[in-house]
């Protein structure tokens, strides 16, 4: 199996719903997200790639539009705005147009992160 990975950032605020009112994610914060796009084949193309890097600017172009400086609790609703709930929803977004895409990876700090990878399709 071959496997590939290409990372994105952005920045973006959120809050979170559910948690206590002294928790510090239930008030309104910002994080510069890191998004990593995994992809997998069991084969590689005529051109040697699970998938050619410059054919993944539909993830940046997105993230660019739709991700950045913005309030990511009314791009998730009703959903909370966690980083494994934006995972998933990246991975919904994406999987038709990059059927090798088999994770997605979200980071709100260097030290954390979120992955959603689907059981075995």
């Amino acid at each position: 199996m071959y496997k590939i990975s290409k990372e994105f950032s952005f920045s973006a605020a959120h809050s979170l719903f559910g948690l206590p009112a002294d928790h510090p994610c239930s008030r309104f914060h910002g994080h510069n997200y890191v998004v990593t796009v995994h992809l997998r084949a069991k084969e590689l193309n005529l051109q040697g790639f699970v998938r050619d890097y410059n054919e993944l600017n539909i993830v940046k172009e997105y993230i660019d539009t739709v991700l950045d400086h913005r309030n990511l609790n009314d791009i998730l609703a009703p959903l909370n705005s966690s980083a494994e709930n934006l995972a998933k929803m990246l991975y919904d977004h994406f999987k038709q147009q990059l059927p090798e895409l088999y994770a997605i990876e979200v980071s709100e700090t260097p030290k954390t992160s979120a992955t959603y990878e689907p059981e075995r399709e």
